[in-house]
């Protein structure tokens, strides 16, 4: 059996990684039509499928939380859901791309701006490239390039080098993933709830430790995959660089709960093993609708 160091005086052989994966693997992928759509970024990595797993979660703790914490946003459906069901008191979002930080202010300060860019844009190959190639001179400018590049480029990706939409969903190309009236439906939908939201255009860690402290708090982790060899996050995320040895130390210091996702890498397995987290196997569909299996990683 091979064994792996961790940074630490441990070693840990493959059987004693495998007996910490204690819970029972659910069987069947969630079915993502069946969840509510609430974020308006069409985002690679996204978390739709582990919605339900989320409210199952929270509510096999003893508290409600005063504070939800999701730390690398992105798309922030899990949050969202959280504030849409009033799961938690208060909603903290951070995220350091500027980007995808630049959508978040403007819905919360000025979305009838973005939906009015949305509502009277007109998709065409050279209207597209047009607004991608514009430098924004404003954070709500920004925003709706980002909106733009996000609905139009493959997969998602907003990251350098990803590049559009030829043929889409159906042979629809640029339109295949441009829906202006339920993007500016789920805009406002975010408004009304803003002001359970707070958000922070800052980096993950620096979040995490605002509210390390606080017991009655619950944190949401998804970091880029960049932790095994896979590296899936290094192509699909502008900002990719995370210290992964570093934030399962943080995370087993703080004084709440959290629930962490990572893709089944033997790496993440043994850093779970390390600080005695808890290990749950669960299924998704990924873009090519194969299932794969994610990693749901708790305090023990």
């Amino acid at each position: 059996m091979k064994t792996m160091p961790l940074g630490t005086n441990s070693l840990f052989t493959d059987a004693e990684i495998f007996k910490k994966i204690s819970a029972p693997i659910d069987e069947k992928p969630v079915n993502v039509s069946r969840v509510q759509q609430l974020s308006p970024f069409r985002y690679p990595g996204g978390k739709t499928w582990l919605v339900p797993e989320l409210r199952k979660w929270l509510a096999s703790l003893n508290f409600r939380p005063k504070s939800f914490i999701e730390p690398f946003a992105g798309g922030a459906i899990i949050s969202l859901s959280v504030a849409a069901g009033n799961l938690a008191d208060k909603i903290v979002i951070a995220e350091l791309d500027p980007d995808v930080a630049s959508v978040w202010k403007t819905i919360l300060r000025e979305p009838e701006y973005l939906c009015d860019r949305i509502l009277n844009f007109e998709i065409t190959l050279q209207n597209v490239r047009e607004v991608l190639s514009t430098k924004p001179l404003s954070v709500r400018e920004n925003a709706f390039r980002t909106i733009v590049k996000n609905r139009t480029q493959r997969g998602g990706i907003i990251a350098p080098g990803a590049s559009l939409v030829k043929s889409g969903e159906n042979g629809k190309g640029l339109m295949s993933r441009w829906y202006p009236a339920t993007l500016a439906k789920r805009i406002k939908f975010i408004y009304e709830l803003r002001d359970k939201i707070k958000f922070f255009e800052a980096d993950a860690f620096e979040i995490i430790k605002k509210y390390e402290h606080e017991n009655y708090s619950a944190f949401f982790i998804d970091p880029p995959y960049t932790a095994s060899g896979k590296s899936a996050g290094k192509r699909l995320y502008r900002f990719n660089e995370v210290d992964h040895q570093k934030l399962f130390e943080i995370m087993a210091k703080i004084q709440g709960k959290f629930l962490m996702t990572y893709d089944d890498a033997v790496e993440v397995k043994y850093l779970s093993a390390a600080h005695s987290f808890t290990i749950k196997k669960v299924p998704m569909k990924n873009t090519h609708h194969s299932v794969v299996y994610e990693l749901l990683i708790t305090k023990a």
